[in-house]
Parts: structure tokens; sequence; C-alpha cells
């Protein structure tokens, strides 16, 4: 199975590659139709693969490192080109596959065409260039190596580079495809990315040089001996931050907003749907095995931001709903993740067993829903020529319902998903993360623990009001009033391709949670140090 996650990896790289080859012919049409099929291809094999990676996972033996290839890379520094999957990477393996294909799809039939800088399309730079297919394709394939490469890595120099890969070409799918302020969006979304990124690298050479390997599996096992308590402290807060960042908490978030405002839709579900998650995987796979002790001694602090930022960010989502906002609909659901993320940090941060659990099935949740919002989003965006909350709304109701019954059924579906209805995958993480802030582990001050639990259960009160009203103000309303378009398509057969496998694993994960923490379970119970 080695060989099968080493293809990953290759298949999209030589596919990126592929795209600067003079292969898809002279006239620009034909080769961008011809760039993006290709798109739709690699991402589909790959996604095969992944498949193949599952079924052929010793599900009796999650906890064990799985497909490992170990062999020096660069001798000089002890770095090793060790990749592995256990049940705690292969669901976001998985998750990252998936999401890759439907927005292949979705962009083979919709491929996002970007605007001038200024935010009308034309504007400010008429004469500018439209960004070819070839580009916007092999970018694409180029993040989804780092993205895979991430959470199939075991080196922590390995790591930071794979984690760095995906900078560059998520900067350019802002930057070139998205709207508005794009430009502005990217350039924060790189400079705040990238400053972490610096501060967790200090943290891991500090690792590396004390404890003489770069090997996660190695420092695993020694589980933080032969590390000093004030060395794993400093590493542990630069790592922490460094990964903060990216997850992201707050107070790091603000780059995040105005990232998905202009990002194009594939853009926004990538972005929610993997790259938010490879700062909560850092934090599982790199904080809780190799510094634990610093870890512990953090462990409050990060509760408490993950607390704070439930309620921030659904108070900023209430904000944006209400009449006369001028709330843009991306940027809401923007926020909301901050909020989402909030119920993961707190469930690492509880240092235990459920808690962590719920942290990673909360993850996998928020991959789905969220991605399944964005996409739901940017059609309405795509139709309307805007995802102004007021726009959409009108003065008496969107109507969705009534002129586009599927959109607004999928809308709605996704918006009590996220809220957390028992049933859908976003009942169970924030439930189990809010289990392990109820008893954290020994060591942990419990009512500070308490008090974090109670912001978070205020939070999916805030969490129901402000998507209930989301629902209300978008799909319910008298059809027969005026609308801002003349007719509005409703469900095309593409994006029913697109959009239904996430709103069915959505369904599944919540009828059968089983399947993903049977996987996590005994993995994290090792990463703690209790295997």
């Amino acid at each position: 199975m080695n060989a099968v996650l080493i293809a990953l990896l290759l298949l999209p790289l030589a596919g990126a590659a592929l795209t600067l080859a003079p292969v898809f012919g002279a006239d620009a049409a034909v080769a961008d139709r011809r760039a993006l099929r290709l798109n739709s291809a690699v991402t589909g094999a790959v996604l095969v693969l992944t498949v193949v990676l599952a079924a052929g996972f010793d599900h009796d033996e999650p906890a064990r490192m799985q497909a490992t290839t170990d062999v020096s890379w660069i001798p000089a520094i002890g770095v090793r080109f060790h990749l592995g999957v256990d049940g705690v990477s292969l669901p976001l393996i998985v998750l990252t596959s998936l999401l890759t294909f439907l927005c292949a799809l979705y962009s083979e039939k919709r491929p996002p065409s970007g605007d001038a800088p200024g935010g009308t399309p034309g504007a400010g730079r008429p004469s500018a260039p439209r960004p070819s297919a070839q580009s916007f394709v092999g970018l694409f394939l180029l993040l989804e190596v780092g993205m895979l490469a991430t959470f199939a890595v075991l080196d922590l120099l390995l790591f930071f580079l794979a984690f760095e890969i995906v900078l560059i070409p998520m900067y350019f799918l802002i930057a070139r495809w998205g709207s508005g302020a794009k430009v502005p969006a990217a350039n924060r979304f790189i400079l705040y990315t990238l400053l972490g990124s610096a501060v967790m690298l200090l943290g891991f050479l500090l690792v590396g040089s004390k404890a003489g390997t770069f090997d996660m599996q190695a420092l695993a096992a020694a589980h933080g001996n032969g590390l000093s308590h004030t060395t794993q402290v400093t590493a542990a807060l630069a790592i922490m931050v460094g990964l903060a960042v990216k997850a992201p908490a707050w107070p790091l978030h603000s780059w995040l907003p105005d990232a998905h405002t202009a990002a194009p839709t594939v853009g926004s579900v990538l972005l929610a749907g993997v790259l938010l998650k490879m700062g909560t995987y850092g934090l599982v796979r790199v904080l809780l095995p190799v510094v634990p002790d610093g870890t512990a001694t953090l462990a409050p602090y990060l509760g408490a931001f993950a607390a704070v930022g439930i309620v921030y960010g659904s108070l900023a989502c209430l904000a944006l709903a209400r009449p006369g906002s001028k709330g843009d609909l991306k940027r809401l659901i923007a926020y909301s993740s901050v909020g989402h993320m909030g119920f993961v940090l707190l469930g690492i941060a509880s240092l235990t067993a459920v808690g962590v659990n719920g942290a990673l099935f909360a993850n996998i949740a928020h991959g789905l829903i969220t991605g399944l919002l964005f996409f739901v989003v940017g059609a309405l965006k795509d139709r309307y020529g805007t995802a102004d909350l007021d726009t959409l709304a009108g003065s008496t109701g969107g109507a969705l319902y009534g002129r586009a019954p599927r959109i607004g059924a999928l809308l709605a579906f996704a918006a009590v998903a996220s809220l957390g209805l028992p049933g859908l995958a976003g009942f169970w993480g924030e439930l189990l993360a809010m289990f392990g802030a109820f008893d954290p582990a020994a060591g942990l001050s419990r009512p500070a623990f308490l008090t974090y639990m109670v912001l978070a259960g205020l939070g999916t009160l805030l969490t129901a009001a402000y998507l209930l009203v989301v629902v209300k103000r978008v799909c319910m309303g008298d059809p027969k009033q005026p609308a801002p378009v003349a007719e509005l398509a409703d469900l095309r057969p593409y994006e029913a391709v697109s959009w239904t496998p996430l709103a069915a694993l959505t369904l599944l994960a919540g009828l059968w949670p089983a399947l993903l923490l049977s996987l996590s379970e005994p993995a994290v119970k090792l990463l703690l140090g209790g295997g």
C-alpha cells in the first residue's frame, strides 16, 4: 500500500507539471477545455487511489502507521522522506481527495473567471488578460499535492514543506480568479500564514535540535522524554501560534473573512474544507505527542481562546445576518468557521481522548458541511451577481423555496447541519468537544474548562439563531414578489453531481458516527500516551 500513498502525491504533481507543456493545442478555448478535463481526470484518479488506500487499510489496527515509506532524504540534517497513514490522517486524506475532485468537476462546467482588481469585472484594467484555465489547473493540482502531503508526511521539516506548498497556489487562486478586493485579501492571507509558518518552523527546529531527530514517529514514541520543560513550553508556544493562524483561532483569524469573500467558489470550498484542517491536524499530530508537558501548560489558554472564538464568531454572524447590515453571505460563513473551529480547538485543549476525538470528528463534519454551504452560496452569487444578504433576501424574503426549491432545500439542509441538528454530522463533534471540556485531563482546571463549556453551549444557541435567520430571510417569502433577477435557475445537473456526495456524507456521518470514531479513537489514545 505504500506505493499507493506515493502515487497519491506523484499523480497530481505530474498533472501540474503537464500544464506547463504545450500539449493542449493552439486554440485558447480548446486548450482551456482540455486542461479542465485533465483536472477532473487527475483528481478523479487520485480519489480512486484514495479509495484503494482506505479499502486496504487495516481497520483492526487504526493506531498503527500503515502504508509507510521511510528513506533518507537530506542526511546532512537528518531529514527523511517518511510517509504513512493512521486513523487520524486517513479520514482527512479521503476528505481532501473527495473535495478536490468535486471542485474539479464543478470547475469543468463553471470555471472561475475572476475579475479585474477593484471588484467589477473589467474595472480598473480593462485590457488585463483573462487568466488561462491551464494556469488554474496547474495551481489547483499543486494545491492538492500540498494538502495531501500535509496529512501523509511523518517528518517535521517535510511537514513544514508540505504546509508551505499550499500557500502560493491558494494565493493566486484568490488574487487571479477571485472577485472584489481580491488582491488585498490574498496579500493578507499570505502575510498571516507565512508569518505563522515561520514561527512554527522555529518550534520545529528547537524540537529537532534538542531531540536529535525530526522524525514524528520517533518523537511521538519518546513522548517528550529528553526535552526539558522549558524547551517543551517554548516549542509548544511557537508551534501552537503557527498552527493557530491556519486553524484559524481567535484572534489570529482576521485574514479568513476577507479571503473567503474574495475567493472563487472552489477556493472557498478548499480553504474551509481542507486548509483550516491542516492547522488543527498539526496540533493533534505534533503538539499532543511530541511536547506533551508544554501542551498541558498552554492548554488552558488555548481553551480560553477557543471559547472566546466560538462566541465571537457567532456574534459576528448575527450582526451580518440582521436586515440592513449589508452582510455578505460568504463572509458570514467564514465567521461561522471561526466559531466551529473553536469547538475543534476546545476539544484538543481538553487533552482527553473524548475531546480530541470530538475535535477530529468536527474537522471532517465542518469540511463536508461548509464545503456544501460554499458551493450553494457560490451558485447563488453566480445567479444573482452578488452574495449580499440584503439583496438575496429582498424586502419580503428571498423566497428561494418557491423560486429554486432544490437549492433552497440544500441551503436549509446545510444550515441545520451546521447548527448541530442531531442526526447530522455537525452534532457529534461539538457534543464530544464539550464533553471533553466538562471533564478535562488531570492537571487542568476543571472550573475553567466548565466555563469554556458553558460559553461553547452559548455559542451553539447563537449559531442556531443566525443560521435560522439566514434560512428565513433567503429561503422564505412570497415568490410572486419582484426578485433581483427575472428568472432564477434551480439546481443544475453538474451542481447536483458536485454537491450530492457532501449532503449524503453529512447524513451518513450523523447517523453512523462510529464510522469515523472507530478509526480515530485508538490512534488518539496512542498520541496521548495511553497506548
